[in-house]
């Protein structure tokens, strides 16, 4: 994306706003023990952006977006969308919320994802019977204009999943979110399950539709390269903490926080690998004042251990923030 609309994405009025959000689960049989999944959380994804969140496994990514998609709750922290906090609603009971239809999710495994009992017309039908007031003629039509949108062939909508191929089934989860019209499309790793040749082809769709259709997008993935190709912005995140964001550009030549930079190292052509030594630290009551990479960080000192750093700018670029006490801009 342009520089010029890159900066208009900033001075717009965010769709999303998320505000040191917090996510601790109890851990059973430890009394007053809480696994911290997400810790003070802050990001905000404009009208018609597409944001990046990457971080390897057990990160939080997955329960950040549960998070934002409303499917579980908060522990602390605020989710303001369209000048609403959402987090004022229990998770329960935002499934027949108003607001339920703006926010829809493509999950990572298409098979998993759909119901075995349901054709690919019941399933992408079913919001629209739950969350609009469209008569059957009315949901009948639009199941056919969004099946159309995402490329599957009419005469494939009576299948049930075992009968579909799994691009097939990949498309039927996106027109399932996109029938309602949403406002906010959050992309759980949608092509992990998927064959590589499958998966290019479905990156292509989604980048079509997110430009025809001018949707905000919370991309979720472990593709570095696709990241960087399908986002406006990126955000890491480690041990439930974003460490850096910024344009997705940026981050992947100029990473700042050494986490980034080890994930940056391991894309093909970008130098030298850099591992990080040592154990992941447990997210089961983590010290409060310590740096969450500090163990493995190859820059880390006795600083870190006393004082956690929070995202500040790096050099004179306001969209560019990373959570580390020694930045090194270039």
């Amino acid at each position: 994306m342009s520089t010029t609309v890159l900066a208009s994405l900033n001075t717009t009025t965010p769709l999303l706003q998320v505000e040191r959000l917090h996510k601790r689960f109890p851990v059973t049989g430890r009394r007053d023990s809480f696994l911290h999944a997400v810790e003070d959380v802050s990001l905000e994804i404009a009208p018609g952006e597409s944001l990046g969140l990457v971080g390897e496994s057990g990160c939080g990514k997955s329960t950040l977006v549960r998070l934002l998609a409303r499917l579980h709750d908060a522990s602390e922290g605020r989710i303001v969308f369209g000048g609403e906090d959402l987090c004022e609603t229990p998770a329960l009971r935002f499934a027949r919320s108003t607001k339920r239809h703006a926010i829809q999710m493509v999950f990572q495994d298409p098979t998993d994802s759909l119901n075995p009992r349901y054709t690919a017309r019941q399933t992408i039908a079913e919001p629209l019977a739950l969350l609009s007031s469209m008569g059957v003629a009315e949901q009948r039509a639009r199941v056919q204009e969004v099946a159309a949108q995402v490329g599957l062939p009419s005469e494939l909508l009576d299948r049930f999943p075992h009968q579909l191929s799994g691009g097939q089934k990949a498309r039927v989860g996106i027109a399932r979110a996109l029938a309602v019209q949403p406002e906010l499309l959050i992309l759980d790793e949608p092509t992990a399950a998927l064959d590589v040749s499958v998966q290019a082809v479905v990156l292509q769709l989604l980048q079509r539709l997110r430009r025809e259709l001018g949707l905000s997008c919370l991309f979720v993935s472990h593709d570095l390269n696709v990241v960087r190709l399908l986002t406006d912005r990126v955000a890491v995140m480690y041990l439930g903490r974003i460490v850096e964001v910024g344009p997705s550009d940026q981050v992947f030549r100029h990473p700042q926080h050494p986490y980034t930079r080890a994930l940056v190292s391991s894309i093909p052509g970008q130098g030298p690998r850099i591992k990080l030594a040592g154990e992941v630290a447990s997210p089961i009551d983590p010290p409060a004042q310590v740096c969450r990479l500090y163990g493995r960080c190859p820059v880390g000192q006795d600083l870190c251990t006393r004082q956690t750093p929070l995202l500040r700018t790096v050099g004179n670029d306001a969209r560019h923030k990373a959570a580390c006490h020694f930045l090194q801009p270039t």
